[in-house]
């Protein structure tokens, strides 16, 4: 499975972004898709994930940053609003091939699969 991250931009606060994950190769062996975020000088943290049934938000997001897929189009997306600078960070998509529920990929080790990161830059 190959992951492709895409969408990060330069906005400023209160604006919107939306990120894609496109999955390509064996994409009928995944289940849950997470997105992560590193921000400067911090671990990265986990920020949504969504499979068949769950979908699960880090609570700083809650309310802003809403999490779909398109089946058809083997693509997870993360719609982004009300961005405010401590967004600012290079997110991470990831996929995994054994997790069932969107709460379980709180954490790293869950995923199999990681695409390259895409930044996203708030500004104030």
């Amino acid at each position: 499975v190959q992951l492709q991250a895409s969408g990060g931009g330069l906005v400023q606060a209160g604006g919107s972004l939306r990120l894609s994950c496109a999955a390509s190769g064996r994409t009928s062996s995944t289940y849950v898709t997470g997105w992560f975020r590193q921000a400067p000088g911090k671990e990265r943290e986990f920020v949504s994930a969504i499979s068949t049934s769950e979908i699960d938000y880090v609570d700083s997001v809650k309310g802003r940053f809403t999490i779909s897929r398109d089946n058809a189009k083997n693509t997870v997306y993360m719609q982004m609003n009300s961005l405010k600078p401590e967004d600012t960070a290079v997110y991470y998509c990831a996929a995994s091939t054994w997790l069932r529920g969107a709460s379980g990929g709180l954490r790293e080790y869950a995923y199999d699969y990681w695409g390259q990161g895409t930044l996203v830059t708030v500004s104030s």
